[in-house]
């Protein structure tokens, strides 16, 4: 059961938690006593970075938090090569982790497995363990909660990686733990979360 519930709008989270502790210093509210559309209008002032929502019923309230929101679930990867170096895409200019939306019938692991191949051109691809899940909020025809399920995996194909450029990725690359800390600075929230989550097993 989780504790906290970390949604990202623009990289800025809102932090949905029955804990009190605040270590970011962010703006702290009653979940009961401030509606949706004003936590949206608060992180776009910019001397808010992230907003922390207090309730006493997490799932309860997580549940009416996504009522507001189509919620796209999708599926990713933070795949390992035989040397422990991280794949990672290069997409619109910013470094990313493979992933793309779980289609009909399809489980959130042979979705994600799917997505790595399409979007990396690998194979021999085995999952691990899940990750944690991550959540973002943005604007496409209304208000869209992307909710994608991570799979720590592992593959030994050592032939040549290929970009989907349809996708807009123009660099697909194992990068060892140098070339990681430099991705890092040009990412997003979540993908760190993912990434630390893993080097903290």
């Amino acid at each position: 059961m989780s504790q906290m519930y970390k949604v990202f709008v623009n990289d800025k989270p809102i932090i949905i938690t029955s804990s009190s502790k605040n270590e970011k210093n962010f703006p702290i509210y009653s979940f009961s006593e401030i509606n949706f559309k004003d936590v949206l209008l608060k992180l776009q002032e910019t001397s808010t970075f992230g907003i922390i929502l207090i309730t006493a019923n997490l799932e309860l309230d997580w549940q009416l938090f996504i009522k507001n929101l189509k919620v796209i679930p999708a599926a990713g990867g933070l795949v390992l090569n035989d040397e422990k170096s991280v794949l990672f895409i290069y997409r619109n200019e910013v470094w990313d982790l493979p992933k793309g939306g779980i289609e009909k019938g399809e489980s959130k692991e042979i979705a994600a497995i799917r997505e790595v191949e399409e979007e990396c051109g690998i194979t021999n691809l085995s999952i691990i363990k899940q990750l944690p899940t991550t959540y973002h909020i943005y604007d496409y025809k209304g208000l869209n909660l992307k909710q994608t399920f991570w799979f720590l995996m592992h593959s030994n194909d050592d032939s040549t990686l290929t970009p989907q450029l349809e996708e807009g990725i123009t660099k697909v690359a194992f990068l060892n733990s140098k070339e990681i800390k430099s991705a890092l600075t040009n990412t997003y929230t979540n993908i760190k979360l993912v990434y630390d989550a893993y080097k903290q097993a």
